[in-house]
């Protein structure tokens, strides 16, 4: 009893060091990251481009992502999760540096591209070693700890960005992205332990592990609750960057008469309540199971896109947006604590790679699918279609995906 307390007590000293060590890691780049976001528009129209070009600088990010995930679960297998993390941060600040200095509109785009590689090699190795430092028991508030530093970061990145574009220019905040890469690539070389064959969620080498990776993600493929739980995350992308940030905006300005401040406070607004709600979303998902956060969370992302477009004035504006941060906050935590539940022996990377991957998806097609909805139809159809997409996704969950944790109901 004594050695298996010592042992409990080991894990959990490593657990917490590699989670301080990834918090602080996720917070530095996203902060570099947050602070593009409102300059990122209009350093695209600097090069003279129309606004329907600008759209692509924010999807090539995605289709960047979309691209390195699986490739980036495979490196973390061969060469360990603490190397592959430093080469994101290597590239992301390449890739950043490369776009304050761009001096044309298609170099722009390959430099958005490349930071986008860099980038997506961090948050898909990120998850990688969360699924190997947690239990199962506890893996909804390792990973809730993350999200909320996560979260944290890109809501607080606007105002830094915002305040260096105004008095350095538009190009100050890539530089800036560079900087935070750069010191991100040092946190995961000297600061983050590596993990790999950590065995502490039972990933140990050996087993299915030893299958090729590609074998891998066709097992996990087979296997209905993952799929799901990808879907969903695939849903969750594309209501965040296609309805929130692509059909949002524009109905909050043409059909509500809303000011950019207006919008931007009621969004930062929305992003405070899912900090908020990072925490307690772990603490449930731990407790009660996954399927009993998954579910709801899942439906409320479909009704706060409702609420936006029922949304009669400027107040229930802002109550969508403090639904919708909520929401989006649960459903980062416990989907990923399902897909980590997911991994067979060993198949940690593959799993949570290729559950990254489908959910970058979402990164592309739903600015550019929702987009074209608003131009043909208008935004509150967009709206529509994105809450009945969510709805049907969340019943499906429902009545199809087994529970991969019961949880501790105490």
């Amino acid at each position: 009893m004594t050695d298996a307390n010592a042992k409990r007590g080991a894990g959990r000293g490593i657990e917490r060091r590699v989670l301080i060590a990834m918090s602080a890691l996720v917070t530095i780049n996203q902060l570099g990251f947050g602070s593009v976001i409102p300059v990122l528009p209009l350093y695209a129209q600097s090069f003279g481009v129309p606004a329907s070009a600008i759209g692509m600088a924010v999807a090539i990010y995605g289709l960047a992502r979309f691209f390195v995930a699986v490739p980036s679960g495979q490196l973390s297998d061969w060469l360990g999760r603490r190397p592959t993390l430093a080469i994101g941060g290597l590239i992301s600040a390449a890739g950043s540096f490369w776009c304050a200095a761009a001096t044309a509109y298609p170099e722009f785009i390959v430099a958005r591209f490349v930071s986008g590689f860099g980038a997506g090699i961090i948050l898909t190795t990120g998850q990688v070693v969360l699924a190997d430092i947690s239990t199962p028991e506890r893996r909804g508030r390792i990973i809730a700890i993350y999200q909320g530093s996560f979260l944290f970061a890109v809501g607080i990145g606007p105002l830094p960005g915002g305040l260096l574009a105004s008095y350095f220019g538009l190009a100050a905040p890539f530089q800036a992205y560079g900087c935070a890469s750069l010191l991100a690539m040092m946190v995961a070389w000297f600061a983050v332990k590596e993990t790999k064959g950590l065995g502490v969620s039972g990933a140990a080498q050996g087993g299915p592990g030893a299958f090729t990776y590609w074998r891998q993600v066709r097992l996990l493929m087979g296997r209905i609750g993952f799929v799901l739980v990808s879907i969903v995350s695939l849903i969750n992308a594309v209501t965040r960057t296609g309805g929130l940030f692509t059909v949002v905006p524009v109905f909050a300005v043409v059909h509500l008469a809303l000011s950019v401040a207006q919008i931007g406070f009621g969004m930062a607004l929305g992003s405070v309540a899912g900090l908020i709600a990072a925490y307690p979303t772990g603490v449930l998902v731990d407790r009660f199971g996954r399927k009993a956060v998954i579910v709801p969370s899942t439906l409320i992302t479909g009704a706060s896109m409702l609420l936006f477009m029922l949304a009669p004035g400027y107040p229930w504006f802002v109550v969508a947006c403090v639904v919708w941060g909520i929401a989006a906050s649960v459903g980062g935590t416990a989907p990923a604590a399902y897909a980590a539940d997911s991994a067979p022996l060993g198949m940690n990377a593959a799993a949570m790679s290729t559950f990254r991957m489908v959910g970058d998806l979402g990164y592309v097609i739903g600015p550019i699918t929702l987009g074209f909805i608003v131009d043909v139809q208008g935004p509150q159809t967009a709206l529509l279609l994105t809450a009945v997409v969510s709805v049907a996704v969340g019943m499906l969950f429902l009545k199809f995906a087994p529970e991969t944790y019961s949880g501790s109901k105490k």
